[in-house]
């Protein structure tokens, strides 16, 4: 059965919600710096390999409240695997975000040494890793949760996708051997109404993709309204779940992206874009509360001041460090040995 978690009373602390605003303000602070940096020189004539920050970009602006309801019941030992949609997540577990923008920036003192960019992360100090092909952290959160049920720890792996990512093969390949083997999982999807410019309508035969947990015998919950502590609380019955030995569930949560697929993408196809704006779920959930009473006048001033001295701390290393020299561009993408 598929619920429905609406905005209600979570039983959260005062501290604990005022955290969750605080890494949401961190995520989109790294993630409007970046922006700025990302189209700083790629014009007049549009060059998406020119620039500080070449190739594609794809940020999360809006979907921040997934990854601070769920990464807030994390710790540095579970694993997540994400999509080519990574830094709010990375962020939310921790990540640190001086090799993070090292990355993006394809320096050597980045997470792969510059070889990866922005959408192959892979971090072992906080078990995270994303790829730039759909579906493609479902079957490696199983290898992950798979090691700690052997190991017989409380570890788990939380591996998040993107709705139209749950028509592939892998989605459903995971969640059948997951249920099998009640795998210490769970399974996220991200619906952002968006599959890069296809509506779900025009792609998922069900309204829900958590309805398609009932299939694979898991509890599957979806979350509507973008809401951080519903998503927190949605979460944290999964998480619990794994821990317990229980095995796996799917959570699905509607949320929002406030800018394009990827940067350069017009949008032409939303016709509810000029609407976006107005959704943005930070102000909304500042504002929210302010009105209970919880956080104080200034305190997300500073959070946000904060935040700027931490990006900006990061981008300033990411662009002092130096880049990959040509002469070693294969070292670190092949196996080294002695040849056979």
């Amino acid at each position: 059965m598929t619920v429905q978690h609406a905005a209600a009373p979570t039983g959260l602390a005062a501290t604990e919600r005022v955290e969750l605003l605080r890494t949401m303000i961190l995520i989109r602070a790294f993630e409007e710096a970046i922006l700025r940096d990302y189209h700083a020189d790629k014009k007049p004539a549009w060059d998406i390999g020119a620039g500080l920050i070449p190739g594609e970009m794809h940020l999360s602006a809006g979907q921040e409240p997934v990854a601070a309801g769920i990464c807030a019941h994390l710790t540095a030992e579970d694993a997540v695997t994400a999509t080519h949609r990574p830094h709010h997540l990375a962020i939310a577990h921790g990540m640190d975000l001086n090799r993070l923008a090292a990355e993006i920036y394809g320096r050597e003192t980045g997470l792969g040494r510059g070889r990866g960019g922005h959408m192959h992360l892979f971090d072992p100090d906080t078990h995270f890793s994303c790829s730039g092909i759909i579906a493609e952290g479902y079957p490696p959160a199983l290898g992950q949760a798979f090691a700690f049920q052997r190991r017989g720890t409380d570890r788990i792996a939380v591996a998040v996708t993107g709705e139209g990512a749950a028509n592939q093969g892998a989605f459903h390949e995971s969640l059948n051997l997951a249920a099998l083997w009640k795998l210490p999982v769970v399974f996220v999807v991200e619906d952002n109404d968006w599959a890069i410019s296809v509506p779900r309508a025009s792609s998922t035969s069900v309204p829900s993709n958590a309805d398609r947990a009932a299939g694979y015998g898991i509890p599957g919950a979806r979350v509507e309204g973008n809401d951080v502590e519903a998503i927190h609380a949605a979460a944290g019955d999964a998480v619990a779940r794994a821990r317990a030995g229980e095995g796996p569930s799917l959570l699905e949560v509607h949320t929002l992206r406030l800018w394009g697929h990827f940067e350069g993408d017009a949008q032409g196809y939303r016709p509810e874009l000029a609407e976006v704006p107005e959704r943005d779920p930070i102000p909304a959930y500042e504002q929210a509360l302010t009105a209970e009473g919880v956080l104080t006048a200034g305190r997300a001033d500073q959070f946000r001041a904060e935040a700027g001295q931490r990006v900006g701390a990061a981008l300033e290393f990411a662009k002092s460090s130096p880049t990959p020299s040509p002469e070693e561009a294969l070292r670190y993408v092949f196996t080294e040995g002695a040849p056979r």
